[in-house]
């Protein structure tokens, strides 16, 4: 699939979870329910834009604008990462914290506008449809990859804590001996 419309297609997603919380009243467990999805699906989103599509288009930007542009867009991934790690407190749905989800949402809803329109038309110039069909594949398994990561690392702990208790509980019976 053409990585403009995957790319689209997880914008459409994202914008339903925003629009769910702007429904919802501070204090609400669904708005934590929602941040959570919201942060999940935001730091997939970012991490592979960024390796997949970002990357190339920064390497075929053709003038000084359309760099600025790419840069734009990587800024304001950096303004998305900065309020998403607020999400990740771990503190009650307040009235900040709901407010920080809007501004998150404002951000992100300005920074697809911008993105399928002056970013969208850049990609069209510099990658042909074929290139931009691979693109999505290669989009597809980097997300995959992404979102197995932090499974692989929690398994790894588990292993590793699983693995130091049972060495202290052998070194205690061997004690007790």
């Amino acid at each position: 699939m053409d990585i403009l419309e995957v790319i689209k297609g997880e914008h459409r997603q994202v914008a339903t979870m925003l629009d769910q919380v702007d429904a919802l009243e501070p204090g609400d467990e669904k708005v934590v329910e929602l941040a959570r999805n919201i942060e999940q699906a935001l730091s997939a989103h970012l991490a592979v834009e960024e390796r997949v599509f970002y990357s190339r288009l920064r390497q075929r930007a053709e003038d000084e604008e359309e760099l600025v542009d790419v840069y734009e867009g990587y800024t304001e991934h950096d303004v998305a990462n900065h309020l998403i790690e607020l999400l990740k407190s771990g503190r009650k749905p307040d009235e900040k914290f709901k407010a920080e989800l809007q501004v998150l949402g404002e951000s992100v809803k300005h920074h697809v506008k911008e993105e399928e329109s002056k970013i969208f038309a850049i990609a069209r110039q510099v990658i042909d449809s074929e290139e931009r069909e691979e693109l999505g594949e290669t989009w597809a398994k980097a997300k995959q990859r992404f979102l197995a990561g932090p499974a692989k690392k929690k398994t790894a702990k588990k292993t590793a804590a699983r693995s130091s208790a049972a060495r202290s509980s052998t070194k205690k019976k061997k004690k007790s001996r």
